[in-house]
């Protein structure tokens, strides 16, 4: 698979490392997303450190528009968290972009599962084949806090 797949209009989709710009990732996690407000920079650097991370970017500037992280053993299991597109860019199709991308990435391991939680993009990632969880009295969660 290429690591730069197309992308709706001018951008372009990478998991290359080297291209992530951890500042404005954590500014955009820490500032603008209900689920990460207030991460600390620490938080965020360890999270990208261990994730499989996916940016869109735009071709002209090669300047980074959206991200995507997903925590995964390679092997059985994935979840997609922390996507985002900056504002500016909304409305043209790069969360299911990234969405896609991360599918295509995983699908040919043969992980038993990938998972999401969103409180309003449902419809975003339906595009990308994401369904309601069918059986959800099966799942638990411990929150350390």
């Amino acid at each position: 698979m290429s690591d730069t797949p197309v992308t709706p209009g001018a951008y372009e989709i990478s998991s290359d490392p080297a291209r992530l710009d951890p500042a404005r990732i954590h500014h955009w996690l820490s500032t603008d997303a209900y689920w990460a407000l207030g991460r600390t920079r620490e938080q965020q650097d360890r999270a990208l450190a261990g994730s499989l991370n996916f940016g869109a970017y735009d071709r002209a500037s090669g300047e980074l528009v959206a991200y995507a992280r997903v925590v995964t053993d390679h092997a059985t299991f994935a979840y997609l968290c922390d996507v985002y597109v900056d504002r500016a860019v909304r409305g043209k199709g790069l969360g299911t972009a990234l969405a896609e991308a991360v599918r295509d990435r995983l699908v040919p391991l043969g992980l038993r599962r990938i998972v999401l939680a969103t409180d309003d993009a449902h419809a975003v990632y339906e595009k990308a084949g994401f369904a309601p969880i069918t059986d959800p009295e099966k799942w638990m969660a411990l929150k350390p806090r």
